[in-house]
């Protein structure tokens, strides 16, 4: 069958459009490098200064300028609290593991002034393996540290009241403490404790007892 005759006005048109079509082609490829160069030329977002963790971080490490990079973010995307340049957070301890990459920030690493109350002291942070005995805990408490041997079962204090400085809070996501299992003290002690807790540490399961009544902040 022969395709119907089109009516008059659509075969006014289409002579038009095909009289013209080589200008609405040229037109339309202008328009289209004029998007592209606005698009090109608009100003990128407004970023700030971030401080990112430069590697793989463990909880408990104490932050050096290795451990840390800045980079730039965009604005909204900056989390609160977060550190900017490495002084903020260079010479800190880690209250929790950190991604490579992931911002540091003040939940991120114990706070400044804990040692004001304990000269002479340094932060020792421990994991101890019952989280729900940690959650008993109030910092200013005194503890005893008991590292117990997986092997033989055998059991020793490696450090003797010992004031609880910071109950840092469990990091959630893939790097958080919870996936180590138990939870992170951070106690003030003499260096000579500190270098017991770290060997006891590596080989013990460590857990503590509480000696002595909460002080109260003043």
């Amino acid at each position: 069958m022969p395709p119907l005759p089109l009516p008059p006005g659509l075969r006014r048109l289409r002579r038009r459009v095909l009289l013209h079509r080589r200008g609405l082609a040229a037109l339309l490829a202008a328009l289209a490098v004029l998007l592209a160069v606005r698009a090109a030329s608009a100003p990128p977002p407004a970023t700030e200064p971030l401080l990112v963790a430069a590697a793989d971080l463990p909880g408990g490490s104490v932050l050096t300028e290795q451990d840390v990079r800045v980079t730039r973010a965009a604005a909204a995307s900056v989390p609160e609290g977060a550190a900017r340049e490495p002084h903020d957070a260079v010479g800190r301890v880690l209250a929790a593991p950190l991604r490579a990459g992931e911002p540091v920030t003040d939940v991120r690493v114990v706070g400044p002034g804990l040692l004001d109350g304990y000269p002479g002291a340094v932060l020792a942070p421990v994991r101890v393996a019952d989280a729900g005995a940690v959650g008993l805990l109030e910092v200013g408490d005194v503890v005893d540290v008991v590292a117990t041997s997986p092997e033989s079962g055998e059991a020793e204090v490696v450090a003797r009241r010992a004031p609880v400085a910071a109950l840092p809070q469990a990091a959630s996501g893939p790097a958080g403490p919870e996936l180590q299992g138990g939870r992170l003290v951070v106690l003030a002690v003499d260096e000579h404790t500190a270098l017991a807790l770290a060997a006891g540490a590596v080989a013990s399961v460590l857990s503590v007892v509480l000696t002595g009544q909460h002080t109260p902040s003043p």
